[in-house]
């Protein structure tokens, strides 16, 4: 397989509204993976030059089936995180920096620079 599953089609519409083909996961160590370009919640717009427009979802998965040994995807990658299904992750990772990556760095500043007032004020 091309190591990666997909979601939508005009029988299962995996965003409101639209019927687009999405990428939800790729599997690791598969093609996808190590290519390395292909991102989860990419929406796939054509497979070897065949539009996925309007597609039902098994329509859609035989053509990737079909696809051969050298596959060329047009896709359009997700810009902003979405609500529901397409911005998970599945592996418990959004995605952003923790707090904690954040908040400790600048309590050891402030800290520091609580350290330095003190000792500075004391010499004086």
């Amino acid at each position: 397989g091309l190591g990666f599953n997909i979601v939508g089609g005009t029988d299962q519409q995996y965003v409101s509204n639209d019927s687009s083909i999405y990428v939800s996961r790729i599997k690791k160590d598969g093609a996808a993976y190590l290519d390395g370009r292909l991102q989860e919640g990419d929406k796939i717009l054509a497979v070897n030059g065949k539009d996925l427009k309007d597609l039902r979802h098994k329509d859609a998965v035989e053509l990737f089936r079909n696809a051969g040994y050298v596959v060329s995807l047009k896709i359009q990658r997700r810009l902003q995180p979405q609500n529901g299904p397409v911005g998970h992750r599945g592996d418990g990772d959004s995605g952003g920096l923790p707090l904690a990556a954040i908040l400790v760095p600048g309590l050891v500043l402030a800290a520091a620079a609580v350290w330095i007032l003190l000792r500075y004020r004391q010499r004086i």
